[in-house]
């Protein structure tokens, strides 16, 4: 599996006048690793006020019963917050995480895991740093095909419009 690259973009567009500043990083495994915060809250009160401190839209998603998921990974960074019942996650090199209610978990953009088997209901409150619908943050992507930094291009149209030449 190769390793994602993310692009930090600055900048503004007014016409005539541009400024655009591009910087790639290569984030480290420690930025791209899931955890788990075991007994991190005791009330809803605790995981709406942790809500707010992050910033992140929250959403409840409810798990019922289903067969271990693939291994996979998302665009964007999630924080969920195990609301009731239990389960596991499987890290990248699928080692079993017990969940259970109370625990926090932190799932950066890229990093491979996946939900275990749920025998009974799972309530979680999902939280994303972006506003967009709960299944598209949550989609399921195959970690073979994990982004290649290659394929990250600026339409040329676009890029001559954001950077304009001084001849």
């Amino acid at each position: 599996m190769g390793v994602a690259y993310a692009w930090i973009v600055r900048g503004s567009f007014t016409p005539g006048v541009s400024s655009v500043e591009y910087t790639r990083f290569k984030p480290t495994e420690s930025d791209m690793k899931l955890t788990v915060d075991k007994g991190f809250f005791q009330t809803k009160e605790d995981v709406l006020d942790d809500i707010r401190a992050s910033g992140f839209w929250p959403t409840t998603y409810i798990s019922d019963t289903s067969p271990e998921l693939p291994l996979h990974w998302h665009d964007g960074d999630i924080i969920g917050y195990v609301m009731e019942g239990e389960t596991y996650l499987l890290d990248e090199n699928s080692e079993r995480i017990p969940l259970e209610a109370g625990d926090r978990l932190n799932i950066p953009a890229g990093a491979v895991h996946a939900e275990g088997e749920v025998t009974d209901k799972v309530v979680y409150i999902v939280t994303m740093r972006k506003c967009i619908p709960m299944m598209e943050g949550l989609m399921m992507l195959d970690p073979a095909a994990y982004p290649d930094p290659t394929h990250l291009q600026l339409d040329p149209a676009l890029l001559a419009q954001l950077m304009p030449s001084s001849s």
